[in-house]
């Protein structure tokens, strides 16, 4: 009696589940439809506000546009004429010096951070806020208090020190690093939670087998940490460059480029020129070369970076 209840119940929830499976069979290009309409949208935004402008831009870099009047075409005239401009290479110079120490800066020190807000402190939590907060203010009003520090404070407070007593921003050769600790100030607090997320993935049982052995806390850190979290290394390394190569807004509340043109990287060229000094087709032609080589580079550190993963 009981077998033939269950091949009863058996038979039953085999109906039902086949059931279920038909209607979603047959609900299924419903369901697909409901996809499509959800996606399209979105879609068509991106291209109308992104795809669309993109290709207008590079149409216009092959002109001879101000941004006003007529034009003519011009070929590839704009484009030869950035390899000849001596402040274009001033600009591509800076941004990728700029770019390089703030990332190895941002990196260095988020991890670091993170490593100490994963470990069992008191008020763990509560320091996680805190260092997640830069992330929340706007670039602009942080860099203005950057810039009231940097004028103001730090020269009554170590008037001593030559350079931060002559006010770093004045000065051409070093304006630069004031920019990179507000850029780095600022970007560490996303690239810790990243770092966060991969470090909470590691099983603590990993830990406890080596500290057993003898290894070492950096031993630890080389075998163990560093290799588990190296897809959340290049995930930071390729999103920081690929950001501090566009810097503009730390660049505008500090320094606005200058001393002259000693801190005015690529995209505070373009928009200097293509918005206010009648080079509208020749700084798109810039924005043009400008994407191609970021992405070239982003696509060079996934090649190098990934690979260093999987020997890892």
């Amino acid at each position: 009696m009981s077998t033939l209840t269950e091949a009863v119940r058996s038979s039953a929830s085999g109906g039902s589940r086949s059931g279920r499976a038909d209607r979603i069979r047959s609900s299924s290009p419903r369901a697909l439809s409901a996809y499509y309409w959800m996606v399209w949208p979105a879609v068509i935004a991106f291209a109308l506000f992104h795809t669309v402008p993109m290709l207008v831009g590079v149409f216009f870099s092959f002109t001879n546009y101000a941004g006003y009047g007529d034009w003519n075409f011009v070929g590839i005239s704009n484009y030869l004429n950035l390899f000849k401009d001596d402040r274009v290479w001033g600009a591509y110079g800076f941004s990728f010096l700029f770019a390089i120490v703030a990332t190895i800066l941002t990196n260095a020190i988020s991890l670091a951070i993170a490593m100490g807000l994963n470990a069992k402190i008191e008020a763990r939590d509560f320091f996680r806020g805190v260092y997640f907060v830069p992330y929340v203010l706007a670039m602009l009003v942080i860099g203005y208090v950057f810039q009231y520090l940097f004028t103001n404070s730090l020269p009554k407070l170590f008037p001593g020190i030559p350079l931060i007593a002559d006010n770093i921003l004045s000065n051409p050769d070093w304006a630069w690093l004031a920019i990179v600790s507000l850029a780095v100030w600022q970007g560490c607090a996303f690239t810790i939670i990243i770092y966060l997320s991969g470090l909470q993935t590691i099983p603590s049982e990993l830990y406890e087998a080596a500290s057993l052995d003898g290894a070492s806390s950096w031993r630890q850190f080389w075998a163990i940490t560093f290799p588990l979290i190296s897809a959340f290394f290049t995930i930071n390394v390729v999103l920081s460059l690929k950001g501090y190569l566009q810097v503009f807004d730390p660049i505008v509340a500090l320094t606005n480029g200058g001393p002259g043109t000693s801190t005015e990287s690529v995209t505070m060229l373009i928009f200097k020129g293509g918005y206010g000094g009648g080079e509208f087709a020749y700084q798109t032609a810039n924005a043009v070369v400008f994407f191609i080589v970021i992405t070239i580079v982003s696509l060079l550190q996934f090649r190098v970076l990934q690979r260093r993963e999987v020997d890892a």
